[in-house]
């Protein structure tokens, strides 16, 4: 039977999601209302959302439990993720970083028979989702947000091949990441508890999930090829003159050493803390940190956590009993309005469930990982990285949806059917 703080999180969760639905209607407002514009681009925000419903809550449970034990609630709540994913991608968007990824990814695309803007977007959507799964999701969905960005968002491309693009990067990250068991944070919440090693990982789901990757980059590039090798800028925008080796070395060596520790917020963030120290002393190498919008992705990711903490009661009761093809796409579903992380680590309370559930509820959680802006932790950084390329600086929900359905439907084929 579920407590009356518990069916008040749920309310409350609810008009959350739905707020991430509206953003685009408070940038709106934002315009024809001058007077209270700063009311209407903070709610317009999506990074704010889920933290500004997460204070609603604590503020209600202040006042229906008192105010030691919505503090005790607040402190059972485990922030690492949020906190690992702010360090993360400020780290990765470095321009160290960077420059390195991207010429990496030049020297590729020359091997590739065509246009450079052609095959430079394609190995943006293709490889650089499947190294996630060695620098993890986030690491890698900034950098290839940046790289992006920076060579096709900031040209004059269409707003179709601009939601085509942010759809099929946001499943691509969510499925790319399944090949080794600590880079997607679905994976990571589940794998320690059923014993699923990297081998496991990519023998079950990491080469399904790799076949889906070059097949969804591959149609959508072909699809896109003439606007692409059009409009492209594979160059990038700023190529900020030669970086050092030593200096780019230096800055993958934080990289690593954040992605080793990740579950050790002390260890991450001293580390940080020294890679702040570092970039201060060589601004002559550096850009502006992405202090900003990793502040803001961390936030909404807190938020998420805090929301999530009281939705047991329903999710789990949701996930039980139920055959594995059909758990595959309620979890597909459920993803989209939850997060999938937050799926599979109540999936994992659950005892005496058999194989055919774990592969279903992980295979579900990272399939629908694209559809929503709320469905995959990485996602919120995407957004922050490229929403200013989208009219009123708002990426639209529904537009992220429907752009998402068709490489969702290939993921679905590659789990299902292969």
């Amino acid at each position: 039977m579920a407590t009356t703080p518990e069916i008040i999180a749920a309310a409350i969760f609810a008009v959350a999601v739905i707020h991430t639905f509206s953003t685009k209607f408070f940038a709106h407002l934002a315009h024809i209302q001058p007077r209270h514009a700063g009311l209407w681009h903070l709610l317009a925000e999506v990074e704010v959302v889920f933290g500004f419903w997460a204070f609603v809550l604590v503020a209600t449970l202040v006042f229906l439990s008192g105010k030691t034990a919505a503090v005790d609630y607040l402190e059972s709540r485990n922030f690492t993720e949020p906190m690992f994913v702010f360090v993360i991608m400020v780290i990765a968007a470095s321009r160290p970083i960077l420059k390195t990824v991207m010429a990496a990814v030049r020297m590729l695309a020359a091997m590739i028979p065509l246009s450079r803007g052609v095959s430079v977007f394609f190995l943006c959507l293709s490889a650089v989702p499947l190294l996630g799964s060695f620098i993890t999701e986030p690491a890698a969905m900034t950098l290839a947000a940046l790289m992006l960005r920076d060579s096709y968002f900031s040209q004059p491309i269409s707003n179709r091949l601009k939601y085509a693009t942010i759809g099929m990067l946001f499943v691509n990250i969510s499925i790319g990441g399944t090949l080794t068991n600590f880079a997607a944070p679905p994976v990571l919440m589940v794998a320690g508890k059923w014993g699923w090693d990297s081998w496991f990982m990519l023998s079950h789901f990491g080469w399904k999930a790799a076949f889906a990757v070059i097949v969804n980059a591959a149609v959508l590039t072909w699809f896109f090829r003439s606007e692409l090798a059009a409009k492209g800028r594979p160059e990038g925008a700023n190529d900020g003159g030669r970086m050092p080796k030593t200096v780019a070395g230096i800055h993958l060596v934080f990289l690593v050493g954040v992605v080793l520790f990740a579950h050790h917020p002390a260890v991450f963030m001293g580390l940080f803390l020294f890679f702040l120290g570092y970039t201060e002393a060589y601004k002559a190498h550096q850009d502006r940190l992405i202090l900003r919008e990793g502040l803001l992705v961390a936030f909404f990711l807190a938020g998420l956590v805090v929301l999530g903490g009281l939705q047991q009661w329903w999710l789990q009761s949701t996930l039980t009993g139920v055959e594995p093809t059909v758990l595959y796409f309620l979890a597909t579903g459920l993803t989209a309005i939850t997060d999938n992380a937050a799926l599979t680590y109540l999936a994992s309370l659950v005892e005496g469930v058999s194989a055919e559930f774990k592969y279903a509820i992980v295979a579900g959680a990272v399939t629908g990982g694209g559809l929503t802006i709320i469905a995959n932790a990485p996602n919120p950084a995407g957004v922050a990285i490229l929403k200013s390329s989208f009219d009123d600086e708002s990426v639209s929900p529904l537009g992220l949806f429907l752009a998402a359905i068709p490489p969702t439907c290939v993921a679905i084929f590659a789990f299902m059917a292969l």
